[in-house]
């Protein structure tokens, strides 16, 4: 006795339309604008010129950043030269990556700017994701991030950790 199996009817079937059905002329079409934009680059690496946006890092330096660009932090100094951080900790707290670590200690006897001065201030590079959060919070517009310093990596962690007194200097010094 042999038992004839039906298929099993779905009560939501899709139905694929006609233009569905031919997907080929899409694969076709997708691969023709791969194939000839990868034909373009290497004509371009063929004959010596370079694509659009290729910049070749360590002999080069790109010209086009943006205007909003943010670059290496640094820290402002009052006018007798002390940090014009008060170690409020909000650039620390509002700091997304977790890239700031401050240690607080008493300012100087007869300094009058605050009563706190910051015993070490570190930024880790490495973790920063150069939101600029810390420069709009800091209510005494201590902290900086240049758009002129471009040159930021590094071969070593070490040197990605920015302390208090790299941070003072100003980086076109």
């Amino acid at each position: 006795m042999t038992v004839k199996r039906t298929k099993k009817e779905y009560w939501n079937k899709l139905e694929m339309t006609p233009w569905e059905k031919v997907y080929h002329i899409e694969i076709f079409k997708g691969l023709w604008l791969t194939f000839s934009i990868a034909a373009k680059n290497l004509w371009r690496f063929a004959t010596g010129r370079k694509g659009a946006l290729t910049v070749y890092y360590p002999e080069e330096v790109r010209k086009d950043y943006a205007p909003a660009f943010r670059g290496r932090h640094y820290l402002t100094k009052t006018e007798l030269g002390r940090p014009k951080c008060i170690t409020c900790m909000m650039c620390k707290n509002i700091c997304p990556a977790v890239a700031i670590s401050i240690e607080s200690m008493a300012s100087q006897e007869g300094d009058t700017y605050s009563p706190k001065t910051p015993k070490s201030f570190d930024i880790d590079l490495s973790r920063c994701i150069f939101c600029g959060f810390c420069v709009e919070i800091c209510p005494k517009d201590a902290i900086h991030m240049d758009s002129k310093v471009f040159k930021l990596p590094s071969n070593k962690r070490s040197e990605l950790i920015l302390n208090k007194e790299q941070l003072l200097e100003y980086p076109h010094e």
